[in-house]
């Protein structure tokens, strides 16, 4: 994926969250949705943020690849 594809599929889940979150009550399943879309998110921001450090030193952005839930969920912010 490159980063203009990892940029859209960034802003595609961001919406998704926002529309969920704007919907008042939420369900079971929308609960479990919003939990899914800020891993998806977390791991699509953690490759991008790979990919642009790798083409900032001269390295393949291509080599960079999605890390694991459990890794950039246990990340700090």
């Amino acid at each position: 994926m490159d980063e203009k594809d990892l940029i859209s599929r960034i802003h595609t889940l961001v919406d998704e969250e926002h529309r969920l979150r704007e919907s008042g009550e939420h369900t079971d399943e929308e609960r479990a949705r919003m939990t899914e879309l800020e891993t998806r998110l977390d791991q699509c921001w953690d490759l991008l943020r790979q990919r642009r450090a790798k083409r900032q030193y001269g390295d393949d952005p291509d080599e960079a690849v999605a890390r694991p839930e459990e890794q950039v969920e246990s990340y700090l912010q």
